[in-house]
C-alpha cells in the first residue's frame, strides 16, 4: 500500500460511480426467521469447518449484505423536501444510491460444491497414483513488469474486485428516528434564513426561480444513446429554428399537406410564419407541398446511380414535378425520353411524389387539397407564377413542343380527375407521331431545297437524294429525329453533305463498307462492355447520342438501319435473351428485344451466363432464387459482394424483384 500511494492518478472515479456495501445483522430470534434454512445456507457456504475465512461464523445465516447501484444518471435535478409550518424547505442532492441485496455468498457455495464433486470423482487411488508418477516441470521466470502492463493490471476488473474484497469493514451505529442525534442531523434540512431579504436567491421572478430549481437537463455525451446521423427525434427537432424544422421535415417526408405539417410543428405555431418558410424549401403541387429539388440534391453532389451532377438531376426532377401540376398521372417512359436520364434516377424522382399503378403509370400520391387552395389563393397564385418561370426554362432545355406546354383545364386537378391508362397514352403518342410525319417530311424537303440553292460547289445532285424507309408495322426505323436540330445536320440517321448518292440510300462503296463496319463494331463493343445488358430501344438511344458527338461528315452518318445494328450486336459476341414478358405488357417491340454480352473475358462470365439463363424462364426473379441457382451452377458458395457485382452488371431491383436492365414495366 505504501508503494501505491506514490502512483500517478490514472483515472478519477466520480462519486456517482462509487460502490458502497452495507452489511446488516439479521434477527435470528424473530419468529419469522426460518432457522433450518439459515443453517442450510451457512453449511453450503462455509462447509463443516469453521475458521477465520468463514462467512457465517455462528453456522447460521445471521447477516445480509446490501450493495449500492446508481439510481439516476443526473441527480442535480432532484432535491429533498421538508414541509414545516407552511414553509417548503429544499435541499439539493449530490448523489442517490439504491441498495440491493448482494448474493455473493451463493457464488461461494457453488465453488464449495464443485470442489466436493471433484474430490468425490477423483478418489484416494487417483491421488496416490498422481503422487507416484514423476512428471517433468518447466520453470519460468517472470519478466519485470512494465509501466503500461502495471497500469492495465491496476485498471483490470480482477484487481478492483481484489482491492474491494481486502477493504476493511467500517462499523456503524444505527440511531432511531426519535434519537436526539437523528433530530440534530434533521435540523440541517431546514433553511436557517428567516426572511426573503436575507436570501438573495429568492428575490427573482417565478420563471427565473423555476429555472434555477429545475435547470435544463445536461447529460454527458457518453450517456446519450448512439443514434444514426440521419435520425432526429421530435423533441430535438422542436429545439431548432422554425425554418430548419420545416426543411428537415420536408426533406424526409418529400410530400406533405399543409395541415399535416402544422400538426407536426406543434400547437401554437404561427401559420403565417410556416407559410413564409415552406415556400423557401418546397413547391405547391395539386394543393400539396413537395420538397424542392435543390434541397434533395445540393450543389457539388451527384447521382448515386449514374454519377450525373446535381444540376441535371434537379432539372429532371423539376420536369416531373411540373408534369404533376398538369395531370395526376405521369408515364415513366415519357419522362425518361425527355430528360435522357437513367431509369434508376427517373424511378427515384417518381417514388418521391407518386405511386405506381399497374398498366396505368404513376399517380400523384396525395389527393388534391381543395381546402388549402380555397383558404390561400394568394399563395396559389404566387406558386403558379413560379411554375410559369420553371416551365419556360424547361421549354428551352428540353425543346418541348408548344402543345405539351398548354395548361390543362382545372378539372384535371379536381377531386375526381379523368384517368387515362398508360397503354392509351402510348397509342395516342404513336398516332400523333404518324400525324406529324407528313409535316416533318415537308420541313425536311424544304431544308434540302435551301441547302441545294446555297451550295453552288456541290458535286452531286441533291434532288436525287432519297430517305431510306423501312416498314413501320413490324420493325420501326431507328428514331434519330430528336437530334435534327444539332450542328451535325443529321436527319433520320443521314448527313446532308455526303459525297455519294448510293451512300445516302444505304448502299456504300466497297472501301467505305469496312470503315462503317469497324466504327459500328467499335461502338457496340465499348457500349456492351460498360452496360452488359441493353434493350434495342436503349441501344438506339445511345447510338443517337454517339452520333450527336461525332464531327460532320463521319462515316456513320451514311445511314445505319435497325437490321445492321442488330446484326453487328450478334457479330460482337452478344446474344439475344428471350425474356418471357407478360402478355399484357405495353412495351414497344424495340423494348422487348433484349441483348446481352455473353463473354466479357473476366472471372464473372459464367455467373452472368447463369443469371441470363434464369431470365429466359421468367422476366422477374427474387434474389434468393438467383443466389441459389448461382451456387448450384457454379459449384461454390458466393459471398454477398460477388452476387451484388453480378446483379449490378445485368439487373435492376424494383419492388423486391430483380429485372434485366430496361425490362421493368411501370
Amino acid at each position: 500500500m505504501a508503494n501505491e500511494e506514490d502512483d500517478p492518478i490514472i483515472q478519477e472515479i466520480k462519486p456517482k460511480q462509487q460502490k458502497v456495501e452495507l452489511e446488516m445483522a439479521i434477527d435470528t430470534l424473530n419468529p419469522n426467521y426460518c432457522r433450518s434454512k439459515g443453517e442450510q445456507i451457512a453449511l453450503n457456504v462455509d462447509g463443516t469447518c469453521t475458521d477465520e475465512t468463514s462467512t457465517y461464523s455462528s453456522k447460521l445465516m445471521d447477516k445480509q449484505t446490501f450493495c449500492s447501484s446508481q439510481a439516476a444518471s443526473n441527480v442535480s435535478r432532484y432535491a429533498a423536501a421538508v414541509y414545516k409550518k407552511g414553509e417548503l424547505h429544499l435541499t439539493p442532492l449530490h448523489g442517490i444510491l439504491q441498495l440491493r441485496p448482494s448474493f455473493t455468498y451463493l457464488d461461494k457455495a457453488d465453488a464449495k460444491h464443485r470442489e466436493r464433486e471433484a474430490a468425490n470423482e477423483g478418489g484416494d487411488s487417483s491421488q496416490d497414483e498422481a503422487e507416484d508418477d514423476v512428471k517433468q516441470i518447466t520453470v519460468r521466470f517472470s519478466r519485470p513488469e512494465t509501466e503500461q502492463a502495471r497500469q492495465r493490471r491496476v485498471q483490470s476488473y480482477e484487481f478492483l474486485q481484489k482491492r474491494q474484497a481486502e477493504e476493511h469493514w467500517v462499523h456503524l451505529h444505527y440511531y432511531g428516528f426519535k434519537d436526539s442525534r437523528s433530530e440534530h442531523e434533521r435540523q440541517y434540512l431546514y433553511s436557517q434564513g428567516h426572511g426573503l431579504a436575507e436570501n438573495t436567491e429568492l428575490i427573482k421572478s417565478p420563471s427565473e426561480y423555476l429555472m434555477m430549481l429545475m435547470p435544463p437537463s445536461i447529460e454527458e455525451e457518453n450517456d446519450k444513446p448512439v443514434a444514426p446521423s440521419n435520425v432526429l427525434s421530435m423533441a430535438q427537432l422542436r429545439t431548432l429554428p422554425l425554418a430548419d424544422q420545416i426543411k428537415i421535415l420536408m426533406k424526409n417526408v418529400k410530400v406533405m399537406p399543409f395541415a399535416n405539417l402544422m400538426s407536426l410543428l406543434g400547437s401554437g405555431t404561427d401559420s403565417t410564419a410556416v407559410l413564409r418558410c415552406i415556400q423557401q424549401v418546397a413547391m405547391l403541387v395539386q394543393g400539396n407541398w413537395v420538397v424542392k429539388s435543390d434541397v434533395l440534391y445540393p450543389k457539388d453532389t451527384s447521382s448515386p446511380h449514374s454519377g450525373v451532377p446535381a444540376e441535371v438531376l434537379c432539372r429532371g426532377r423539376d420536369f416531373v414535378m411540373w408534369k404533376f401540376t398538369q395531370d395526376r398521372w405521369v408515364v415513366r417512359k415519357e419522362v425518361a425520353a425527355v430528360t435522357k436520364l437513367c431509369p434508376e434516377d427517373v424511378k427515384d424522382f417518381l417514388e418521391h411524389m407518386s405511386v405506381a399503378r399497374i398498366n396505368k403509370g404513376w399517380e400523384f400520391m396525395l389527393p388534391y387539397d381543395e381546402d388549402f387552395v380555397k383558404k390561400h389563393p394568394d399563395i396559389v397564385q404566387r406558386q403558379h407564377m413560379l411554375w410559369m418561370g420553371i416551365q419556360a426554362k424547361l421549354e428551352k432545355v428540353y425543346n418541348l413542343l408548344k402543345e405539351h406546354l398548354t395548361p390543362k383545364k382545372q378539372e384535371a386537378q379536381s377531386a375526381h380527375p379523368l384517368l387515362v391508362s398508360g397503354e392509351q397514352r402510348v397509342n395516342m403518342a404513336k398516332a400523333k407521331v404518324k400525324q406529324n410525319y407528313g409535316q416533318l417530311e415537308k420541313e425536311f424537303q424544304k431544308q434540302k431545297a435551301e441547302m441545294k440553292s446555297n451550295d453552288t460547289s456541290a458535286k452531286m445532285d441533291v434532288s436525287n437524294i432519297r430517305i431510306k424507309e423501312e416498314p413501320v408495322s413490324d420493325e420501326e426505323p431507328m428514331d434519330t429525329s430528336a437530334y435534327e436540330g444539332m450542328n451535325n445536320g443529321v436527319v433520320n440517321g443521314l448527313h446532308a453533305e455526303e459525297d455519294s448518292t448510293d451512300s445516302l440510300n444505304g448502299h456504300l462503296p466497297g472501301g467505305c463498307i469496312d470503315r462503317v463496319a469497324q466504327e459500328l463494331k467499335a461502338f457496340v463493343s465499348s457500349t456492351f462492355k460498360k452496360q452488359f445488358v441493353l434493350t434495342l430501344s436503349e441501344l438506339k438511344r445511345l447510338f443517337n447520342l454517339h452520333l450527336a458527338s461525332l464531327p460532320p461528315g463521319h462515316t456513320l452518318f451514311s445511314g445505319i438501319s435497325d437490321k445492321m445494328l442488330q446484326d453487328m450486336v450478334l457479330d460482337t459476341g452478344c446474344k439475344q435473351i428471350l425474356v418471357p414478358f407478360p402478355p399484357q405488357t405495353a412495351a414497344s417491340p424495340d423494348e422487348l428485344k433484349v441483348y446481352a454480352l455473353w463473354e466479357a473475358g473476366d472471372t464473372y462470365d459464367q455467373h452472368r451466363q447463369v443469371l441470363l439463363e434464369i431470365f429466359t424462364k421468367n422476366y422477374r426473379v427474387r434474389r434468393n432464387v438467383i443466389q441459389n441457382q448461382l451456387s448450384q451452377e457454379c459449384g461454390e458458395d458466393l459471398n454477398k459482394q460477388e452476387v451484388d457485382r453480378v446483379l449490378k452488371d445485368c439487373c435492376v431491383s424494383y419492388g423486391g424483384m430483380w429485372y434485366l436492365k430496361g425490362t421493368v414495366q411501370s
